[in-house]
């Protein structure tokens, strides 16, 4: 059974830093490109980053971008999200999630398979 699991969420204080995590499991990593979204409460789910398993394609969200990095260590199965200077707007559940390609990036509905979850709280 495919496994995302997300970990590296917490608290931190406004302009701060925080890298999260997503280790997959049971899954043929090639295969799938890999995205981080993120929902904050009375919100819809939002797209925050992709990154194909080459590497070709790597596209952030207009709010993120030039303060998240997403990478992906290949071997390990996993994706990371570096996240830079920190608001209260960041604040929200952030999931994994991959996909096979030739879908939509930006769609959650894209996309095949979901962690958990990891929360990530900014205080102002």
């Amino acid at each position: 059974q495919v496994q995302l699991v997300e970990s590296g969420g917490g608290l931190v204080q406004a302009g701060g830093s925080l890298r999260l995590a997503c280790a997959a499991s049971e899954l043929t990593f090639r295969n799938y490109a890999m995205a981080w979204f993120r929902q904050a409460p009375g919100k819809e789910r939002e797209f925050v980053a992709t990154l194909s398993w080459g590497g070709s394609t790597l596209d952030y969200a207009d709010s993120v971008k030039g303060r998240f990095t997403m990478s992906r260590d290949n071997a390990k199965n996993t994706v990371y999200l570096q996240m830079n200077s920190l608001s209260f707007e960041d604040t929200a559940v952030y999931y994994c999630a991959a996909r096979l390609p030739g879908r939509s990036r930006y769609l959650a509905g894209s996309y095949d398979y979901w962690g958990q979850g990891t929360q990530v709280t900014v205080s102002s």
